[in-house]
């Protein structure tokens, strides 16, 4: 199942806190990126973000974007923008 963009504007208002956000299609879903660095994406309306050590603090599920992929963090919280800004900016800080 591809991701709508509805879903995908509605991430990108919700991480308007973040700056240097941007997004790149993909095969139905949405990469994202922050300053040009991959940092997560949009796979099935569903925000997930890589794992990394700046990240593993905010008690997120792993899940698979796709299968045949590496696991990556399920971002659960996205209708808190200050909540989604910490978890963006702890998991660039580790890339």
């Amino acid at each position: 199942m591809a991701s709508t963009k509805e879903y995908r504007d509605y991430i990108l208002e919700q991480l308007s806190l973040v700056p240097g956000i941007t997004c790149r299609p993909m095969m139905g879903e949405f990469l994202l990126y922050a300053d040009g660095v991959l940092f997560g994406g949009i796979y099935d309306d569903r925000l997930l973000v890589k794992i990394t050590s700046g990240n593993n603090s905010f008690g997120m599920c792993e899940a698979l974007p796709y299968e045949g992929t590496k696991p990556m963090y399920l971002v659960d919280e996205v209708d808190d923008k200050e909540r989604l800004k910490e978890i963006v900016e702890g998991t660039i800080k580790s890339l």
